[in-house]
This record gives C-alpha cells, structure tokens and sequence, in this order.
C-alpha cells in the first residue's frame, strides 16, 4: 500500500508537525543530564509557606516561555498565591536568582519554583512533582488564592510605574536645581506593585 503523504514510513504527514516533548531550556543551554534529582523539599508546618516562581515574559525562547507558562498553570490549578517575579523586567531579580543558583551550584535557567525559601526546582521537577501527586504535598501550609484573581492595580503584570517619576526614571530635585535619577526605580521606570507583590 502506497503512502500518500509521501516519505518513509513512520514519518510525519505532510501537514502535522511531529510532537516533542518540552524541556527546560536555559540561557546557556546546559541541561542537566546525568545529575541525580533532588528529592522535593519537605514542607515547614511552622509557618504558613511563600511561594516564589521565577519567570520571564519574554517570548524569545519559545520552550522557556511555555515551560514557565505550565509551571504557572499548574499551581495556578493548586489554588496557591505565588510571588511571581518577572527577572525580563527587573535586572535586580535575575541577578537574586543568580546567587541562589549559584549558591546550589546550579545553572541558569528559567522557571525556577521557591517554596519556603527551598529551591524545588525547574519546569522539569515541578512537572514531574506535579504529575506523581508531590507538589501538593510540598504545597501544603502555602496561603491560598482564587486562580481567577487579578489585580486591581497592576493589571497581573506584577509592576506597575513608579509614583516618585511616574515612569521617566527621573526626578526634580528643588534645592539642586536639576533633575537626577529615580532611586525608588529599577532600569525600565517600574516598582513591584505595593498590592499583589511580597
């Protein structure tokens, strides 16, 4: 029988694009095959948990942007209240997660899942935490928060503009005479919102 799309046997249709399976890519591109993972840290009952997701909204890297995408849904779907920090809007976050990578003598990479000050880990363990029922139980005494909630003030972009400059990174300052730079600022005009943020 002959094949009508054409090509080997087994190959993909002419019209379907053949399925692979995401992985977390960092900027570097140095996974880490061959490394033993770590077991999920094990949940503090002291005190309630801050949940802190690393990500980025570029979309550059199309597998980071969607691997941090399906981390967010999936304790989206938890019902947890997550301090996310955006590291493409704020040099000051990439260079935090910087050393606590470094500090763990990891690589770079992008999403990165905080629970209790824990590292748990990449888009690859918290799918794996995820899929075998574990990241609810690390999850356990995390604040919870309706998956529906935006807020009010930032819109969910988690920064707003700066109310000292209003954004311009600049500020007059009377008994000089001139204008100087925002200190309340990072590099873009942009505060973390003083509602949503941690």
């Amino acid at each position: 029988m002959d094949d009508i799309g054409g090509g080997a046997p087994g190959a993909c249709p002419k019209n379907k694009k053949p399925r692979h399976l995401s992985r977390s890519l960092t900027y570097h591109h140095h996974p880490y095959q061959g490394r033993q993972v770590l077991p999920a840290p094990a949940p503090n009952p002291q005190r309630p948990q801050s949940v802190v997701l690393y990500t980025t909204s570029l979309r550059g890297v199309r597998r980071t942007f969607a691997d941090c995408c399906a981390v967010r849904a999936a304790l989206r779907g938890l019902r947890v209240a997550v301090d996310e920090r955006d590291v493409s809007m704020d040099a000051a976050l990439r260079r935090e997660l910087q050393g606590i990578l470094a500090a763990r003598g990891r690589g770079f990479s992008l999403p990165q899942l905080l629970v209790g000050g824990a590292l748990v880990g990449g888009a690859d363990e918290v799918r794996r935490l995820h899929e075998s029922g574990e990241l609810r139980r690390v999850l356990e005494g995390a604040p919870g928060q309706d998956p529906a909630f935006v807020c009010g003030a930032c819109g969910g972009f988690r920064f707003a503009p700066c109310p000292a400059c209003d954004g311009s990174r600049k500020v007059f300052v009377e008994e000089e005479g001139r204008a100087r730079r925002c200190l309340e600022c990072n590099e873009n005009g942009l505060v973390r919102c003083p509602n949503c943020c941690s």
